[in-house]
């Protein structure tokens, strides 16, 4: 993304940091393994959506908006990590506690708390949709396991996500390094590549037949009006919304400047994976796009090849989904435990009864909630999109007003001064445009 030439002038805030060998957190995770984490929880459950916004905005202004969001987010992590080496905290709360107080950090733990939980029960909500179907407005989807063998217990939604839930994502959890994480971190961005490849060939497939969608350039105001546009922001800010996980990924690396070079190339990773998937899934679909697009998958072929290629990209992304779940949950599980517990003197890692009781209460809890309420996609896309607009943008900004480290300079301020009013305003047309449009 946006590559500074003074980038040297900025070192001295970001100064190495030597690794201790009696350190049992040592910090020798990688570039590339920070890179797939950061990736993967920036390639989650909103790129299904990304299709969807390309009918509202265009092809042409899509694009525009995801690299502006891209840019936007670049800036305010170099913020989050340069006062993050000027002071003494190790995590986003403690961060904005530097600068806000007690208040301000529990503004923090609530805003992830509540985006982490519903993202993850969002992951949950698809991979039952994936795998068991679901009833929209009296019509019966039927997912893959009921295609494969038929309506039973077993290819229930409560069950399916049980087996989900304790033979994948449980062994993930119970990692206590983020690092770790980084080979089904890497395996996770292959498997939406494997996506993008499989929707991209199809679309080929179907523009030689000639079966392809006309493609929108620009909006068509006769079918959407200007507030309609602004609906379609809080998806990409969403979709990019890897703040949380800043410093538990940066916190393994041992030198903080390989952080900024991890998240440039996420960002720019991400960004081709985002107008890939909402170029060819709007070329393959058209206007019949549905807000998630695994639902237009959800359909018979009139060949083996095309049902065989229907199920491999649901599964596919199924299987992306319960590998990037770890990822999220890990800054969900430290952030409750700074909220129950912050009178621990002992990290969460090395207390065994206090990591495993909370992985072990998330994941029931979302767990039951999921299959409890399986159709709650837009209450929590209108609370995430809320809250990941003050964790990305906003908090990150105001610490930069705030300069309790004295080290903000004047194109600082006025850039954290722009970064709120844009996320404010973007962001209260798009409530209210969802509440009132």
């Amino acid at each position: 993304m946006k590559l500074d030439s003074d980038i040297s002038e900025a070192i001295p805030l970001l100064p190495d940091i030597e690794e201790s060998p009696e350190d049992p957190n040592s910090q020798d995770g990688s570039v590339w393994g920070a890179v797939f984490n950061i990736s993967t929880t920036m390639i989650g459950a909103g790129i299904m959506s990304i299709p969807a916004t390309m009918k509202v905005l265009g092809i042409v202004p899509g694009f525009l908006v995801i690299v502006v969001v891209a840019l936007v987010t670049e800036i305010t992590v170099e913020f989050m990590l340069r006062y993050t080496s000027s002071g003494k905290s190790i995590t986003y709360a403690g961060m904005v506690g530097e600068s806000f107080g007690p208040l301000g950090s529990l503004a923090v733990k609530i805003c992830v708390i509540i985006t982490n939980l519903g993202v993850l029960i969002i992951y949950f909500i698809i991979l039952g949709d994936v795998l068991c179907g679901n009833a929209s407005k009296g019509e019966l989807h039927l997912g893959v396991l009921q295609e494969w063998l038929g309506l039973h217990w077993w290819t229930s939604r409560a069950f399916a996500l049980l087996c989900v839930a304790i033979f994948i994502m449980l062994p993930l959890l119970m990692l206590r390094r983020v690092d770790s994480l980084r080979y089904s971190s890497a395996v996770s961005i292959l498997l939406a590549l494997v996506f993008i490849i499989i929707s991209s060939s199809m679309a080929f497939y179907a523009l030689f037949s000639g079966n392809t969608q006309s493609l929108r350039i620009f909006p068509d105001f006769s079918q959407v009006s200007v507030f309609d546009l602004f609906t379609t922001i809080p998806v990409f800010v969403t979709g990019f919304g890897f703040h949380v996980n800043v410093h538990p990924i940066r916190a393994e690396l041992g030198k903080p400047r390989d952080m900024i070079v991890a998240v440039r190339i996420s960002l720019l990773i991400c960004v081709a994976i985002y107008f890939a998937i909402g170029f060819f899934g709007y070329l393959l679909f058209g206007d019949s796009i549905m807000a998630d697009m695994l639902v237009n998958f959800d359909h018979d072929s009139n060949t083996n090849v095309g049902r065989l290629l229907n199920d491999v990209v649901r599964l596919s992304y199924a299987l992306h989904l319960a590998l990037v779940f770890p990822i999220m949950n890990y800054s969900l599980r430290v952030n409750i435990d700074e909220l129950l517990f912050s009178n621990k003197k002992s990290g969460l890692a090395s207390d065994t009864p206090r990591f495993v009781g909370l992985t072990l209460a998330q994941l029931a809890f979302t767990y039951v909630v999921a299959v409890a309420i399986p159709n709650i996609w837009y209450l929590f896309q209108l609370l995430g999109s809320t809250t990941i607009v003050c964790l990305s943008f906003i908090f990150p900004a105001a610490i930069i007003l705030r300069d309790t480290h004295a080290i903000s300079t004047t194109k600082d301020r006025l850039l954290a001064i722009a970064v709120i009013l844009l996320a404010g305003v973007t962001s209260g047309i798009a409530i209210w445009s969802d509440l009132y449009g």
